[in-house]
């Protein structure tokens, strides 16, 4: 297939860029694994699931509503169900390759002239004893069941970890009829406070989840974590302790939460995969963009959480910016800034807010202390934090990498993309992105295809 622009991404960013890229003459083609538009945060029910409401579960639904309109009056194309492996550029010129099928084993090729990454990012994992019991999710997790198939968990939840994602999974729970015995956040209120100027704009959505907590009644206990999880065959309570000051649980500050449910989460991280393979800069953890949102491969473009985690809003602004900057670029006109001055100014404002929340609820500093050697990291590999401590304490390991060839930690299914940031923890050394050729695992046989075949006409 032959496009002009190909957006890997139909979440808020992808779909911006993509409506603003197509009013302006280009052909677009967006690609995506999902079955439906929208990305992780505007994840919808499944028609077959009657869903009545829908909008009850999602925060911002006009702003989806206007993105759904559009999409449908425009011309743009959207491959859904097509999972994206590689990205290769050649002459200038670009092809994604994805896997499309219940075996996500064809396939299928889009050539194109630019690519917009929008890749979106994932969850945060920090590993404790009995975080691999039925019963514990993360909190992400726990909110795609409830948007996308309208499930909820259990019975009884504590939603635990650091972010300002455990609120509105907090108050879905709740309002799903599920009980939740606590909300347990580990930041501190003061330290928010110290944020509270940059974080002005996220105040009253912040308030209103708070006061449906209050409506609940779900008790919150700040500046405490989960040190525990316990359970036979599933859960069946958590241990949580409060913090002291430098981030160490203290001492006698144990208690006991009887639940089934433990939805836990410490923020997210970008999907910079495809990036990293088409030799983008990433600076720490995200690809490095221009004021046009462009990296620095000529072709390529980037929006949204791969460029830094920030949310729907900044997500929609970045991938407006880059959409007007594709279609003047592959016109060959330059692009004028003026035409997307509102939303570099709420670029800029989000982008602030966003770094006051990484900063107001970073992970506790001491984490890895009640992770004990038993406790498994790498889940796909089986291995275990003292294996970790043993590749760095006896066996001279001092980076990631080196830790995954003595142990196998982060060589399973999922490539690291788990367990590297708790691996990373436990060496000592600040989390990276993984060097990987492909972004997902791929069949021999499609690898050794001379050509993969076109989409059929009409396909999804």
């Amino acid at each position: 297939m032959r496009t002009e622009l190909a957006v890997v991404g139909a979440g808020p960013a992808g779909l911006a860029a993509a409506l603003a890229a197509a009013a302006r003459g280009v052909r677009v083609t967006v690609v995506d694994g999902a079955a439906a538009p929208g990305g992780q945060y505007y994840r919808q029910p499944a028609p077959g699931l009657g869903a009545r409401r829908p909008r009850a579960l999602h925060h911002g639904w006009r702003t989806w509503e206007r993105l759904r309109d559009k999409l449908a009056a425009s011309d743009v194309r959207v491959l859904t169900e097509h999972q994206v492996w590689c990205v290769e550029r050649h002459s200038g010129a670009f092809t994604v390759h994805a896997l499309r099928g219940p075996g996500e084993d064809e396939p299928v090729a889009v050539h194109a002239d630019a690519v917009l990454l929008a890749t979106g990012g994932y969850e945060y994992v920090l590993p404790f004893p009995g975080w691999t019991l039925p019963g514990v999710l993360t909190a992400g997790g726990t909110q795609a069941l409830l948007k996308g198939a309208l499930v909820v968990p259990g019975r009884t939840a504590v939603v635990a970890g650091t972010g300002p994602l455990l609120l509105p999974v907090a108050t879905g729970l709740a309002a799903a009829g599920v009980r939740v015995a606590a909300l347990v956040e580990s930041a501190a209120p003061g330290h928010v406070a110290r944020h509270a100027r940059a974080l002005a704009g996220k105040l009253p959505e912040g308030a209103g989840h708070a006061a449906r907590l209050l409506r609940h009644r779900v008790r919150t206990l700040t500046r405490h974590t989960v040190v525990r999880a316990h359970g036979d065959d599933r859960l069946t309570g958590v241990t949580v302790a409060a913090l002291d000051a430098d981030g160490r649980a203290r001492p006698g500050t144990e208690r006991h939460l009887p639940c089934d449910t433990l939805a836990v989460g410490h923020g997210m991280l970008p999907h910079t995969d495809l990036a990293d393979g088409l030799g983008c800069r990433v600076d720490g953890t995200t690809v490095a963009v221009d004021a046009e949102q462009r990296t620095g491969v000529p072709g390529v473009w980037a929006a949204g959480e791969t460029t830094g985690i920030g949310g729907a809003g900044l997500a929609l602004a970045e991938g407006h910016i880059a959409g007007r900057s594709i279609a003047a670029r592959l016109r060959g006109t330059a692009p004028d800034p003026a035409e997307w001055a509102p939303a570099a100014r709420t670029r800029a404002a989000l982008r602030t807010s966003a770094a006051a929340l990484a900063a107001a609820f970073a992970p506790p500093a001491h984490w890895t202390d009640h992770v004990t050697d038993d406790t498994v990291v790498c889940r796909c590999e089986e291995v275990t934090a003292g294996a970790v401590r043993e590749a760095v304490g006896r066996l001279g390991a001092g980076d990631v990498r080196t830790v995954k060839l003595l142990t196998r930690a982060g060589m399973g299914w999922c490539q690291g993309r788990m367990c590297a940031p708790a691996v990373a923890g436990l060496t000592g050394c600040a989390p990276a992105p993984s060097r990987r050729p492909f972004a997902r695992p791929v069949p021999l046989g499609v690898l050794a295809e001379p050509r993969p075949k076109p989409p059929e006409e009409g396909h999804p």
